[in-house]
């Protein structure tokens, strides 16, 4: 039977591949853009899946193109942007899948604040806005500073501002009027304190922490992620306080079932939400956790689209190795040559591995967010902050080059 991707991450179609096989199902791409899986697609082999070419924006194209698949079973859905019409579709089609309304909470970052707010889980309100910097008395009396301004449904932070002043409220303000949004803005408190995420995997309200990502985000004023590692050593007890917090979280928002990704702010008061993605992290987040857990955890995903309970709630404890991942920025816009440095990262410690995210002659204008990403450094080591500094070592070698002026076409 055929078990549909619509849409994937950039990384981890190859493992999902595996788990599809296991699971004795043919896997189905169902994607508007190959380019984005070139890396992956060029490591299986050309029959090791079916793929769709299909405008998967336009629902009625999509459905359209799930209804010709044979003996469908299953839609795995792994991407922020296409879950909510992931859901709809399953629904469409009779298949297990999450609660389109849960999922379309979800996406709304503005909604699920202030939802945690009422259910005493997040000490900050939010507050819908009108892009303009008319709405900064309405800011600053509402919600004061600091404060961040985001879009409700944005992602790869994308139309983030971190505000500290008045002055620089109201130039925010100002971008985002001319700025196009996936959702709406609003504006939140700025919590305090280093940026993390639990990786978590739920099933029927039983939610278990698979482990906590540690994310190292750039300098104000760019909202970027710079660094990750997996998995946090975090003490006993700190480690069990924050599953339950997650719990809870999750619960309140209600998403019962699969993968999530759960940034927070560990504040000096405790954790603070930043947003719920329901599905396995991006960029290597998944790779981490098949390292750190020493399985395919794709499976989960698999077993999840069949709507039944994942064993890997039932897994050992992470025994494998750690491991960090660094993203690659240019230090300017410009169209992407290649990288100086690649053929050294055998030399550094923690078998460094290199993931392109671009590729020479794609355009890079957007350095600000993860957009402007060219490439990834992983490696591995005992603990996570080894891993790091590996990473970061390797990392440190590799320049992205980028050239004045632009290509025929530049891709999105």
């Amino acid at each position: 039977m055929t078990i549909a991707a619509l849409e994937e991450l950039t990384f981890g179609l190859g493992r999902l591949v595996e788990a599809a096989g296991r699971a004795g199902h043919r896997l189905c791409l169902l994607t508007g853009n190959r380019d984005v899986y070139r890396h992956e697609l060029a490591r299986l082999a050309p029959d090791a899946l079916d793929t769709v070419d299909v405008d998967t924006r336009d629902e009625a194209a999509t459905a359209a193109a799930l209804a010709e698949l044979p003996d469908l079973c299953g839609l795995v859905n792994s991407t922020d942007t296409w879950s909510v019409p992931g859901a709809d579709l399953a629904a469409e089609f009779g298949l297990p899948g999450p609660d389109p309304a849960a999922v379309r909470l979800l996406r709304d970052k503005h909604r699920v604040r202030n939802l945690l707010h009422e259910r005493g889980l997040s000490r900050g309100r939010a507050l819908a806005v009108r892009p303009g910097p008319s709405a900064a008395a309405e800011v600053l009396a509402e919600v004061g500073l600091p404060a961040v301004l985001k879009d409700s449904a944005g992602t790869s932070s994308r139309n983030v501002w971190v505000v500290r002043d008045e002055r620089r409220l109201r130039e925010a303000l100002a971008e985002a009027a001319q700025r196009s949004f996936a959702g709406r803005l609003f504006a939140e408190p700025f919590f305090a304190g280093p940026v993390y995420s639990a990786e978590t995997l739920s099933w029927k309200g039983e939610t278990r922490l698979l482990g906590v990502l540690s994310r190292q985000m750039s300098r104000e004023p760019s909202v970027r992620e710079e660094a990750a590692a997996f998995p946090v050593a975090l003490p006993g007890a700190q480690s069990t306080a924050l599953e339950t917090w997650v719990g809870r979280v999750l619960e309140a928002a209600g998403h019962d079932r699969g993968f999530a990704h759960v940034e927070f702010v560990l504040t000096a008061q405790g954790p603070e939400l930043v947003e719920i993605n329901r599905r396995i992290g991006g960029a290597l987040v998944g790779e981490a956790l098949c390292r750190a857990l020493g399985t395919n955890v794709y499976d989960a995903v698999v077993d999840t689209a069949l709507g039944r309970r994942p064993a890997l709630l039932d897994a050992p404890a992470p025994s494998g190795p750690a491991t960090a991942f660094v993203l690659l920025y240019p230090d300017r816009p410009g169209t992407l040559t290649g990288w100086s440095g690649l053929e050294h990262l055998p030399d550094f410690p923690g078998s460094p591995r290199w993931y392109p995210t671009t590729a020479p002659g794609d355009r890079v204008e957007h350095l600000g967010d993860q957009r402007g990403c060219t490439g990834i450094v992983l490696a591995e080591g005992a603990t996570s902050e080894l891993a790091l500094h590996r990473a970061l070592s390797a990392a440190g070698s590799v320049r992205p080059l980028v050239a004045p002026g632009r290509t025929a076409e530049h891709r999105e």
